[in-house]
């Protein structure tokens, strides 16, 4: 079975690439290297000992994708990663992120009406829940209006899968809302590597260590919680990877409960901003340089979820601490610092 992994060379996807390819899936990767670059398949490969097939190309231009599935007539299924995350760009630069984020999605689906091509799997967030009205946050839980253009995306990408689920039976989809991935590979060959000052907490925690940045920011210290940081829910992303593999082959295995399930993919647990701090501190002998400011426009005070619902219906449970990601993030950074350095 051939696997389509849009955006294959990103955190996620490249991790989801390594996961797949483990399992013994055929592995084409689609990304135009916006956010991410081609050495990624030199450490998917060290990984895994198998080279993905790769092509570089845009989803927003959509003759090349046509033309890509005019050539590719042995895709089973289709992972879609492919999209800007940047929640702050996407409030100063909102008309990019509907074009990349909402155009590119609907020339996928009209590709696998076209083709033939029914099990899809959608990566959403925990955006869409907004400021939630209880915790943990279950699946049930309203989506929310956005706080960013990101967010809204995500919300309307979920509806537009839904609504093509509905008009066609055939097609099969599943939407994993996930919440805050940290952590890298354990063999150091791949991680999160951020274009730019990074947008997450953890590379910024990192590059604080390394001294690629002088001071890591705190946003806030006056939240109602019990340290008075914002609290979310860290996963491992080989956790993460490992959900979307067995999601795809719950597709393969017609084990739907509908044509378009949604699962929220997470610990169950949250873990406060300076939490992350404390235990990075603990688990690698390195302390960080870190200063409290204010609050960030559009940050909610505390997020984790529900995960009882993918446990029961994908049998899938992250199994991996946040003290495995905090050690893996910072083995990454050294052996990315220390390429640099040679």
């Amino acid at each position: 079975m051939k696997v389509l992994v849009t955006g294959g060379l990103g955190f996620i996807g490249s991790h989801t690439v390594v996961a797949l390819q483990e399992k013994g899936y055929d592995v084409v990767i689609i990304d135009n290297l916006s956010n991410s670059v081609i050495s990624v398949l030199d450490g998917i490969t060290r990984i895994t000992g198998i080279r993905p097939e790769f092509e570089a190309i845009d989803l927003r231009d959509k003759p090349v994708v046509i033309d890509f599935f005019d050539r590719h007539k042995d895709i089973g299924g289709i992972i879609h990663f492919a999209a800007s995350k940047a929640v702050n760009e996407s409030v100063h630069k909102p008309l990019l992120y509907y074009e990349n984020n909402i155009g590119t999605l609907v020339y996928l689906l009209q590709q696998m009406q076209e083709k033939g091509i029914e099990n899809f799997i959608f990566s959403s967030s925990c955006t869409v829940y907004g400021e939630p009205d209880s915790l943990p946050i279950t699946e049930s839980a309203p989506v929310k209006p956005a706080f960013s253009p990101y967010g809204n995306t995500k919300q309307i990408g979920e509806e537009i899968i839904r609504d093509t689920s509905k008009a066609y039976p055939e097609f099969k989809s599943i939407a994993l809302r996930y919440f805050n991935p940290i952590g890298a590979h354990p063999s150091g060959h791949i991680g999160e590597l951020p274009l730019g000052v990074p947008q997450n907490l953890v590379p910024f925690v990192t590059q604080t260590a390394a001294g690629i940045r002088e001071v890591l920011s705190v946003f806030g210290d006056d939240y109602p919680t019990p340290d008075g940081t914002a609290i979310r829910d860290y996963i491992h992303v080989v956790d993460l990877a490992e959900s979307h593999v067995v999601a795809l082959e719950r597709l393969f295995d017609n084990k739907q409960k509908s044509n378009f399930e949604i699962f929220n993919i997470g610990t169950g647990r949250g873990s406060s901003v300076m939490e992350i701090i404390k235990t990075f501190e603990k688990v690698n002998g390195v302390k960080l340089n870190y200063k409290i400011v204010g609050r960030r426009e559009g940050d909610v005070t505390a997020v984790w979820a529900d995960t009882s619902l993918a446990e029961k219906e994908l049998g899938w449970k992250a199994r991996l601490t946040m003290e495995d990601a905090l050690r893996d993030a910072w083995h990454w950074q050294q052996k990315i610092s220390a390429k640099k350095n040679v």
